[in-house]
């Protein structure tokens, strides 16, 4: 069983207009590291997503999920 985490990341960096610079300068962590981030190729430190969360004034579980989010739009109503 692979440990993958889903996130939002890039979803609310482009409803705010933040680039993965400015979120990365304001989070202390490399540029690279929220590309990253945001492709699943890594996952964050529990501070770190915390951090992300807090960061978006968002709960943690709006960004980062063990399941895939729904695509928008595959919303059954």
């Amino acid at each position: 069983m692979s440990e993958v985490i889903y996130n939002r990341i890039a979803m609310l960096r482009a409803e705010r207009g933040i680039s993965r610079r400015q979120l990365a300068e304001a989070l202390g962590v490399h540029y690279q590291t929220i590309g990253y981030l945001e492709r699943g190729e890594y996952s964050p430190s529990l501070y770190l997503a915390l951090r992300i969360a807090e960061y978006f004034e968002v709960a943690v579980e709006v960004i980062f999920s063990t399941a895939p989010f729904p695509r928008i739009g595959d919303q059954t109503a």
